[in-house]
């Protein structure tokens, strides 16, 4: 029973689920930055640039034959796949560190300096002694 009380306690209690909640969340904001970049942002692109769908630009390396399909490197995919990262990265980076300036505010009052050390009080009246030579 040590075993499965363990891990009731860590499924339950600990990170886990968090961790879901955050993989769930992730997965829906995957799909709204998907549809976000193929349906808003990739049109206006490819009409600036002459009507280009960039779902669809390919290069066909084989073309279809009876026995084999095409092979069809689709760059175009590749494009929008870059294109969602990086406003996925955006957005993460925009949420953490908007999230570490509230905790800095929140958690820690602004650091004291540091006092000094033995060695640089000596050092100081030291410095003061000759000046005052």
């Amino acid at each position: 029973m040590g075993i499965l009380n363990e891990f009731k306690e860590f499924a339950v209690k600990g990170n886990a689920m968090d961790l879901a909640v955050g993989v769930v969340i992730g997965a829906a904001f995957g799909k709204i930055v998907t549809s976000l970049v193929n349906d808003v942002i990739m049109p206006p692109i490819g009409l600036l640039l002459g009507g280009v769908d960039f779902s669809y630009l390919s290069a066909t390396l084989r073309e279809k034959t009876d026995v084999a399909p095409a092979v069809v490197l689709k760059y175009g995919v590749f494009i929008n796949t870059i294109v969602d990262f990086l406003i996925v990265a955006l957005a993460i980076f925009a949420l953490v560190k908007g999230l570490n300036s509230m905790r800095r505010t929140k958690d820690e009052p602004p650091a004291a300096p540091p006092a000094p050390t033995r060695e640089e009080v000596l050092l100081t009246e030291i410095r003061d002694a000759l000046v005052r030579r």
